[in-house]
């Protein structure tokens, strides 16, 4: 950890112990942007990263100042640690390789979660925490157009990764900003752009929304990434189907009809629609498109608990440098390898749960007024944070 980082991390680690809860928000949203991954101190063979002090920091402060209990479990929660906790004692089972970076997933898992569990304490707070984010957004795209422009990314004053030359795609660089992937810069802006477009449609909102709707198409546009270009796609298409908001199962059997009409229709399996989507989106639908059909078809060695990551190196022609194996860009395939087909079952329950608790708030919402308000706007997007303890 540099001089630079160290300081960087003890201002945020005291906005978050002293100040208010929403701006401790803010501080731990500023940790996950401007400290990278490579600012971290290695103890016992575990890799203390900048961020995890900061998750740390942010857990004690609402146990401590009972912003949030654990008396108050909800059935989110618990799936929540039902996966990870399966997840992880599955991997200790089967695996003495990996052990630390395992237990560190499972904790940054937990820590943050929790920690944001107790800080945002309802669709005020929620409000807020968006608005006052475009205050860190504006500075921080700012930094990553200079990437773009030059080739060099301004964050490697905290080690973060300079793509240069050997990221290029299409003529065009492959901004890195404070990750270590592309992919994972433009999902960051992916993953907030659904919600600036429901904070656009409050009208005392809109201005401020605009800007942070631009300045996250900017972040997906600079990653020059697939996955990102599909996320936002994906984002604006669902909010082309606005009107259909009251009709979801006719939607979800909508959905399942396609894909068997496509399973049908296709001469390869349906999962290969990736291909066909990237030559709209761009990237490598290819690659993930592969990855589904490698796993499918190695399902007996990963089926009851994972297998390790090295044993996907023949997957593919190349192997990715980081792990020794193939590139794992699935989250339902990466709960697989590590823990088998119960990971991946334990991930769909708590998706389920949570559209199902956001499905009740909406409906205690629209038992009020049948007017669209605010809180409609943001719940479809913001998962199910408007505390509802009886649940």
């Amino acid at each position: 950890m540099n001089p630079v980082g160290a300081l960087i991390l003890a201002v945020l680690i005291c906005v978050v112990l002293g100040a208010s809860r929403r701006v401790a928000l803010l501080g731990m949203m500023a940790g996950v942007m401007f400290l990278t991954q490579a600012q971290q101190i290695d103890v016992l063979g575990f890799n203390l990263y900048a961020i995890r002090f900061l998750e740390v920091a942010g857990f004690v402060r609402v146990m401590a100042r009972r912003e949030f209990s654990f008396y108050q479990l909800n059935k989110i929660d618990r799936a929540l640690l039902w996966l990870y906790g399966y997840m992880t004692v599955v991997f200790l089972l089967r695996s003495l390789v990996g052990v630390a970076n395992q237990i560190g997933i499972a904790a940054d898992a937990f820590l943050c979660y929790f920690t944001f569990r107790g800080l945002v304490g309802g669709m005020d707070d929620f409000r807020w925490f968006l608005r006052a984010l475009i205050i860190l957004l504006a500075p921080y795209v700012l930094l990553v157009l200079i990437e773009s422009a030059t080739g060099h990314n301004p964050f490697t004053l905290l080690g973060g990764i300079s793509g240069g030359s050997n990221w290029i795609r299409h003529g065009r660089p492959r901004c890195f900003g404070s990750f270590r992937q592309p992919d994972t810069l433009g999902m960051f802006g992916a993953s907030f752009l659904p919600l600036y477009i429901g904070l656009a449609c409050i009208t005392r909102e809109r201005k401020r929304a605009l800007a942070g709707i631009g300045l996250c198409l900017i972040l997906v546009v600079a990653s020059n990434s697939g996955g990102p270009a599909s996320g936002a796609a994906a984002g604006l298409a669902c909010w082309c189907l606005w009107r259909f908001r009251t009709e979801m199962r006719k939607v979800r059997w909508g959905i399942v009809a396609m894909i068997v009409a496509l399973a049908v229709k296709m001469k390869d399996p349906v999962w290969f629609i990736f291909v066909r989507a990237s030559a709209i989106t761009g990237g490598d639908g290819w690659t993930r498109s592969y990855l589904i059909d490698r796993a499918y078809h190695h399902l007996g060695l990963w089926w009851l608990a994972g297998m390790p990551i090295l044993d996907t190196k023949d997957w593919f022609p190349f192997i990715l440098v980081a792990t020794g194996g193939a590139d794992i860009t699935n989250q339902f395939i990466a709960f697989g390898l590590t823990a088998g087909l119960g990971a991946i079952a334990l991930f769909i329950l708590l998706l389920t749960r949570a559209f199902s608790n956001l499905g009740k708030a909406l409906a205690d919402i629209r038992s009020i007024s049948q007017k669209p308000g605010a809180d409609e706007f943001l719940l479809l997007w913001s998962g199910s944070n408007a505390r509802r303890p009886h649940y």
